[in-house]
Formats: C-alpha cells, structure tokens, sequence
C-alpha cells in the first residue's frame, strides 16, 4: 500500500483564504493581519475587545512517553479539532510553532501528519510569520547589552563569573554550547565564558508563551535576572534599561497566528517553549483567545504526558486561570509493543503479550492525570499494521482503569476517521465530571514542590537534592519566590532519567543536578539528569535532504 507524504498530501490542500477562516470565529478582515494569503496575525484590539465573551470548553491532548515508534500527538490534536467541526461543533485548535532546529536535525515538523495536518505546513516548518526569529532578537539585544554596560564601566558591578544569560539561535549547532566571548583585546571588552541556547529554550520565549498582553510581556522582561553581582545581589534586564526595547521587538510577536487544517478550520499556531527545559504549550494569548471564539478548543501540550501535561496543568492552567474539560491521551500499539520491549524493526508483526506488557505506561499517565481531577478519553492513534486483536487488548486495559479507549484513524481519513473520538470527548464534557486542581498550592515550600513531581508523577522514591540545591531554593524563598511552581526538566522517553527505562518502572529516585530561577516567566527550573538546552545535529541531518526542486518546491521536509 502506497501512502502520499504529509507535504503531498499539504501541497494538494485546498486552502481557503484566511480571511474566511477568520470569519468562523467572528474575526473581521480589518481585526487580521495577513502574511500573505494563507496565515495571519489577529490584533491585540480585537483580542482586547471579546474578553467579556463567556470561555468555550478546553481539551488538553497528551501522549505517553515519547518512543520511536511515533505516538501522533499533533496529528490527533488536529485529527480531533477537524472531528468535532465534522460533528457539528464550533472548534478551533491551538498549537505550538516549530523550531528550525528540529527541522533540519532529526526530528522534523511540527505540523501534524497524514490527512489532519495544518497548513500552509512549508511556511510553518520554515520561517513563519518571523516569530521565533523576533525572540531570537530580543534575548541577543539584552546579551548584547550586558556586554556592553560592563564594557562602558560596570556601573552595576556586575560579576564577571556570574552572568546567567547566554545567547540563543533558533538552530541545532552543539559547537556553540559552550564558548569564550569578546576575545581580541581591549576594543572588543572582557573575555567571558558564555555559551548558546536553542531558541526554543530561551526565557524569553517562555515569557512570550506565558504573558497576558505588552505590559504583561514588558514587567516580565524586566524581571528576568541576567546576572548577579559579587555580594550575590541579582541583577534584572530592568537594571539595564533592556525591557522597553525588547518588547518593541515583540511587539508583532506577541499577537497569536491564525491558520487552518486540511479541512479549512481555524487553529491558532504561537509559541514554541521547550517541553523539558521549559513548560512546552503554546502560548496562554492564543488558548485564551481561541476559548472566547470557539465552543471547544483543542491544544497540546510536548512529550508524554509526565511532563508536557503535568507543566500545562501545573504551570500553563494556573498562572492564566484555565481549567480543562477533559483531556486525551494519545497512544499507539506499536508503541505499547516498545514499551513491552519488542524492537523497532519487529513491530509489524502481531504481538498481543507485548502490548499487553506496555499498557502499564499509558494506565500511570491516566492515573496521573485523574489525580488532577479532569475525565480522561484515550485515543488509539491508528497504524495500518494493528491487528484487531492488538487494538483490542488496549481498549480493555483502559477499561481496566475506568476510562475509555477510541480508535482514531484521523491519519487517514481526517474528520471522518475521528469522528468517533470527537463524539466521546463531548459526550465526556456533557457529564460535566472536570474538577479540576492544581498537583500542589502555591504555598508549598520548593523541594516539597520538586519532591511531590517526583513522586507522585514519576513515581520516585524520592527526589534528591544536595545541601547546595537546598539552600539555593531556601534563598529564593526569602526573596519572595517561594509561590512560584517548579518547572521540571528531565528526558522526556521515560517517567525515570534513564531515557533506556520504559513501561512503568519503580525503585528510582530523581536526582536533582541543578536548579535555575526563570524569575520572569514566573517558575522554578529543576534539571534532573543530564538535559541539553542545546541540541546537536545526528550524523546524518534532515538538512542534508531538503532542497528546492526544479518548479521552486521545498522537498525533504517530513
């Protein structure tokens, strides 16, 4: 059987104008501020101006942990966007934008798949509406202007040896991690040890995500902390006078992109926090937006569920005051064999035992996420191989734990292989059984925070922390970060930090090897295990297949 590839199947879309998308949601063409023909920005008056409206119904879309065989978070968020328009409801769908990085490294777009994709799908994989690149800008502005207030006189008495702020670029380049900069003499300043993140990982980038509007946006920039002095007083980009700029330079950035599906329905495609090192959801103006527009609205959130939903529900749903309807939790067979331990390349062969033996990884995600008390619907991301017997075996796990498995076959057939999916998520919203709750208050010292993740997520013994991380965190109380939730950055293959460490596994701890205040984009970072906020390209990189055909199309992109 011969399948079309997603920018196929992209390329033949029949888009509508974005005018007419926007105007599914009641968004005038004068309210929207188009890049082209295809996507545009909607404007902060227009946002300003429904924030009376009553909020629709929020759906949260997760995953187990991530393995190589592919779970199809995005492709389900949006399969499911397009079933419930198909069913006769008012939907839109939220995600987040995608990194040059991952394009042109490894693990490729960001945009969905089969026939539930977003377009136009080249541009969003690509350069967009210039997003990331105006976050890349603004955070490169205030490293530069570090630099520069040492170089004009240090009148802050910054130390040299305590500058936290690096420089990011939106690409995967491991030689930049670390580096020594302003070598050359005098004219050129203090040589320093520096170094790059990704783009993705920036603070920035975070506080985009999780700001309200500009003012929002500007105070939260100027909280951010760059740097500390030799007494260990920090040192804000507001010290340096950087925030005003920089919010210039978001400025555009700022206001939420609207798009559309395969089947011409609106999605709202803003923002890229990492999921590990970061809190990995699309942007709060976006979802916030979309919830005064539409009767549902669909979103995501990165990786598995263990870190991706627990830093939405967490993080993401307390700092903008959301609470999900429901949420679906995306799993496959052939991951479910993985995670039973068959091999990659013996996944095509039935194997009902092993996915038996890794069901257990998807019942600790829905366990997790009952605990926030929020209903869970599974969705069976269908693959051609499954067999009916494997698909059964899933369905009676999940019933084994007091939810319910669907077969989806959006990837497919679009809208009318999720239809069923879409049916069972409002019907689980009609009930009404959401209750949502946060994991812990606000209140609750820091390690307790770190602690309660780790074991009553990850399902640790414990978390582990030095006496130095401890104080760390004790001082931070003192400084009135105390209330702030914990951002928890581990490898996203595994409840564990062993990424090898599939299923369900106990009789772990969690070693906390560091921990990071991003005081702007109000939370605590706590680095378990060995995290890269700078990737590396693999031996073969995506890059070296994406070219421009001979009519100008882009091919290699996936």
């Amino acid at each position: 059987m011969t399948f079309k590839s997603d920018i196929q199947i992209a390329r033949e879309a029949s888009k509508r104008p974005i005018q007419e998308i926007g105007q599914k949601l009641g968004i005038s063409s004068d309210d929207l501020l188009p890049y082209g023909h295809d996507k545009a920005k909607v404007s902060q008056k227009f946002i300003n101006s429904v924030q009376e409206r009553p909020d629709g119904k929020l759906i949260l879309v997760t995953a187990i942990n991530p393995t190589p065989a592919g779970e199809g978070k995005t492709t389900t968020t949006v399969g499911l966007g397009d079933g419930l328009n198909r069913i006769g409801k008012n939907a839109a769908v939220c995600i987040r934008e995608a990194s040059l990085g991952p394009n042109f490294g490894m693990k490729g777009g960001a945009a969905g798949g089969g026939y539930a994709q977003i377009v136009p799908m080249e541009e969003m994989n690509l350069h967009f509406t210039g997003d990331f690149h105006a976050i890349t800008s603004a955070h490169n502005l205030l490293s530069a202007m570090i630099d520069n207030h040492i170089y004009w006189g240090n009148a802050l008495e910054i130390d040299l040896r305590r500058v936290v702020w690096r420089r990011v670029v939106d690409m995967n380049d491991r030689a930049l991690r670390q580096i020594t900069a302003s070598l050359g003499g005098v004219s050129n300043g203090f040589p320093r040890e520096t170094g790059f993140d990704i783009t993705v990982a920036s603070e920035v980038m975070a506080i985009l995500c999780l700001a309200k509007d500009l003012s929002d946006l500007q105070k939260r920039l100027g909280d951010m902390i760059v740097a500390y002095t030799r007494e260990r007083k920090p040192i804000y980009a507001s010290d340096l006078k950087a925030d005003g700029a920089m919010t210039v330079l978001l400025k555009d950035a700022m206001q939420p992109n609207l798009v559309q599906t395969l089947e011409n329905n609106p999605a709202f495609v803003h923002g890229g926090p990492f999921a590990n090192i970061a809190h990995g959801c699309n942007s709060v103006i976006a979802t916030t937006t979309a919830l005064k527009l539409a009767d549902y609205v669909v979103t995501e959130a990165g990786f598995g569920a263990d870190l991706g939903a627990e830093k939405f529900l967490n993080i993401k749903c307390r700092k903008a005051g959301l609470a999900p309807s429901c949420v679906v939790v995306v799993a496959t067979v052939r991951a479910m064999k993985m995670n039973g331990g068959v091999a990659k390349a013996d996944l095509g062969a039935e194997n009902v035992d092993a996915v038996q033996a890794g069901c257990p990884n998807l019942g600790r995600h829905i366990e997790n996420l009952k605990s926030f008390g929020v209903p869970v619907v599974v969705a069976i991301n269908h693959f051609v191989t499954d067999t009916e017997a494997e698909v059964q075996a899933v369905k009676d796990y999940v019933a084994s734990q007091g939810s319910e498995a669907v077969l989806s076959r959006h990837w497919e057939l679009g809208s009318a292989g999720s239809a069923d999916l879409a049916q069972k998520v409002v019907e689980t919203i009609e009930k009404g059984q959401s209750n949502f709750t946060t994991l812990y208050p606000d209140a609750m010292p820091l390690a307790e925070k770190i602690n309660t993740i780790a074991t009553k997520i990850y399902r640790a013994d414990a978390a582990v922390m030095d006496q130095k991380i401890l104080n760390q965190l004790k001082d931070w109380e003192e400084q009135g970060y105390g209330d702030l939730p914990v951002c928890m950055a581990k490898t996203q293959y595994s409840f564990t930090t062993d990424p090898e460490a599939r299923g369900a596994p106990t009789g772990f701890t969690i070693p906390v090897r560091e921990v990071r205040l991003s005081a702007g984009a109000g939370f605590v970072v706590a680095i378990c295990g060995e995290i890269m906020t700078m990737p590396g390209l693999p031996r073969v990189p995506s890059a070296e297949n994406i070219r421009l055909n001979d009519i100008g199309d882009v091919e290699g992109l996936f």
